[in-house]
């Protein structure tokens, strides 16, 4: 299994550099690190005593592999999950906050295994995680892929503007599915018909 360093390092080479996206609720963001982060855990990359949208552009990759083994990972209690769970998780984390511990609440809920879906990682989800991954130790990681896929068509379908997210101009795979699709099984991932047909309702 990966480091969590080497997963945080992927993560950050994978977000890319500085973007201001208007349809982005997240505003401004360098390597996946937005501003209201900086502003939350208190971080002045430039230190002039403001945090604001310079400290997004000055932040390097080093510092965002940092905060996000520190605060994505440690902090969210992700290292507590089985293996197999944990690179999926945590890159979700990074991508939807809280969000990527309610679709896994969800989805052990749904196996049979219930957990409250509160996006917190505590006793009752990290044993509810152990039971599922005991069950179905093949599939586990596919199953939670799978969820976060359904959970980023399902922000498409509801919110016209982050549809370019999920669906490339030419109507291809968006980065959303592409990302959940590199954590699960090359047999699971939609063909582009399945995805085009998943689309199709969007015009």
């Amino acid at each position: 299994m990966k480091s969590v360093q080497d997963l945080a390092v992927e993560i950050v080479a994978r977000e890319g550099g500085f973007v201001n996206d208007p349809d982005d609720p997240g505003g401004a963001t360098k390597y996946g690190v937005i501003l209201n982060t900086l502003r939350r855990l208190g971080i002045d990359v430039t230190r002039d005593t403001r945090i604001d949208v310079a400290d997004v552009r000055a932040l390097t990759p080093a510092q965002a592999v940092d905060i996000y083994v520190e605060h994505y990972h440690h902090r969210t209690g992700i290292g507590a999950l089985p293996e197999a769970l944990q690179p999926s998780v945590f890159d979700m984390y990074v991508n939807a906050g809280a969000n990527a511990v309610k679709v896994l609440q969800r989805l052990l809920t749904s196996m049979g295994f219930p957990c409250d879906a509160d996006g917190q990682i505590g006793p009752q989800t990290i044993r509810a995680a152990q039971m599922a991954a005991e069950a179905a130790p093949s599939h586990i990681a596919d199953a939670y892929a799978i969820a976060r896929r359904n959970y980023y068509y399902g922000l498409a379908d509801a919110r016209p503007a982050s549809r370019k997210y999920a669906r490339r101009r030419d109507g291809g795979k968006g980065g959303w599915i592409t990302r959940a699709e590199e954590f699960m099984a090359a047999k699971y991932r939609l063909t582009e018909a399945q995805h085009q047909a998943r689309v199709a309702a969007w015009g």
